[in-house]
């Protein structure tokens, strides 16, 4: 594995450790924060809030049955022997119809007969069980109490009553009054509150049982001391009767609920709040994701732009290293590892490969007369001259100070032909600007050209190149010689 690839993984690894490690960290710390919060603030203010609700709607039925127990009309009535049947029929139904109840009613404690709206519904009776009510209501000696039960007056549909004693001047119990709500608009009532506050809501008595619920087949039928995980803290919560309202948390089925809980006197139930922590933590998970997919793309990104850079430095480098600084063709070390390469798909394939040694004729005179800038130009030119002489399969490198080699993919007489046409290529330009305009120095090109032989290395190739290339100096210079 290349350094390079090293650094891309490590720069990834400490990227994406890095970033999981903060989402993670930040998720919990918005976590707790959220819970402490709910638990702390917003749990007991929706409480509040409800109870409040709860207490302002129960009001208006408690009144009207506190004044129904205080009429005198319906005292008078009962005084005077309960004749009038029509009489008490019509008192009901107009209480039921001007406050909007289910029902209204009086229960005469002398006959015990059972008014309502459309007349007599029944005599009571200590030996018929859902008579009890009464009994024990009358038997309690409160003022009032509410009750959850069927209404035998209309299709057994549950009702809540609101029951107030009816007395004399002096204390003599003459009945019991009240009116009737349909359990039915509670549990649509905690419904409303329950989508209003994105919350679990429902009332139970003191023994635990579900009162009202928005889920109807709860009532009467679930306790909370037999839910597994609501059972451990049961007894707490039915004991904030005695205390003030809590807050506490559990588990039911597997998931986390902070709950709440206050006692409400009027009814004598427990209004109980559920949060579960799932949907709590709904807005902070989502944003834990969207900081992962934001989080994830940049992290990708910066691993592509680190990539890019890596590259786009290491190519740099890579050609700083292989490149000639003066010139811009390959230089000693690139064309060494070229020729390796050569030798080494000659012996898989058998592919010839020429080089050409080229020494810059008069190049010493050019420096003395006019100085190694106009040295270094001609140089110059005379690279581009080369590069611009040969195929883009052969390379050119600098090879000395004032000489130059090509390697030439092919036979020794493409290398001749190739040198031919650099050699022809400078004796014909002016790659000297000063020299031109005194003619004082010719700089023309001495080229000696090797084929590759099997057993050649490269210091045995260029050193027959290169005594070619002097025989080339000896035959008058701006010549190719081939070994």
């Amino acid at each position: 594995m290349s350094v390079r690839v090293k650094l891309i993984l490590v720069l990834t690894a400490i990227l994406v450790g890095a970033f999981i490690s903060l989402s993670v960290f930040n998720y919990n710390v918005s976590r707790q924060n959220a819970r402490d919060e709910m638990l702390n603030s917003a749990l007991p203010l929706t409480r509040d809030n409800i109870y409040s609700e709860i207490q302002a709607g129960l009001m208006r039925p408690l009144f009207v049955s506190s004044l129904m127990a205080n009429d005198t009309f319906l005292k008078d009535w009962t005084k005077s022997g309960e004749t009038d049947v029509l009489q008490i029929m019509r008192y009901l139904d107009e209480i039921k119809n001007k406050y909007g109840f289910f029902s209204s009613f009086f229960v005469s404690a002398k006959s015990g007969k059972y008014f309502y709206s459309q007349g007599i519904l029944k005599v009571i009776s200590p030996r018929d069980s859902r008579d009890d009510w009464f009994y024990k209501f009358i038997n309690s000696n409160a003022a009032y109490d509410l009750n959850v039960d069927n209404n035998e007056a209309d299709k057994n549909i549950l009702t809540i009553f609101i029951n107030h004693r009816v007395e004399d001047k002096d204390g003599n119990l003459l009945g019991v009054t009240g009116v009737g709500l349909k359990m039915d608009n509670v549990s649509k009532l905690l419904k409303s509150f329950s989508e209003k506050y994105s919350k679990m809501i429902f009332l139970v008595d003191p023994q635990g049982t579900v009162q009202a619920h928005h889920e109807v087949y709860q009532i009467e039928h679930t306790n909370i001391k037999d839910v597994p995980g609501l059972s451990e803290i049961a007894d707490q919560v039915l004991a904030t009767v005695y205390n003030d309202p809590a807050t506490y948390e559990c588990v039911v089925d597997g998931e986390k609920i902070l709950l709440t809980a206050r006692y409400i006197p009027e009814l004598e139930w427990f209004l109980i709040v559920e949060q579960r922590e799932s949907e709590m933590l709904q807005s902070a998970r989502g944003n834990f994701q969207r900081t992962l997919i934001i989080g994830g793309l940049a992290t990708v990104l910066i691993v592509i732009l680190s990539i890019f850079t890596v590259n786009y430095f290491q190519l740099r480098l890579e050609k700083q290293a292989n490149t000639d600084e003066l010139t811009g063709v390959a230089n000693r070390r690139a064309f060494e590892i070229r020729v390796g390469d050569a030798i080494n798909t000659f012996f898989k394939t058998g592919k010839l490969f020429s080089i050409i040694l080229l020494d810059v004729d008069c190049f010493k005179q050019v420096n003395d007369l006019y100085g190694h800038i106009e040295g270094d130009a001609a140089l110059k030119k005379i690279s581009t001259l080369i590069t611009g002489a040969i195929r883009e399969i052969d390379m050119c490198a600098r090879w000395g100070g004032d000489e130059f080699i090509i390697l030439v993919a092919g036979d020794g007489e493409q290398a001749v032909a190739i040198a031919e046409r650099i050699r022809s290529s400078v004796d014909s330009s002016h790659c000297c600007e000063k020299c031109a305009k005194t003619e004082d120095v010719k700089i023309t090109v001495s080229c000696g050209v090797a084929q590759y032989a099997e057993g050649d290395s490269l210091d045995s190739l260029t050193r027959r190149a290169d005594q070619a290339m002097y025989e080339s100096k000896k035959q008058g210079r701006n010549v190719v010689v081939k070994a």
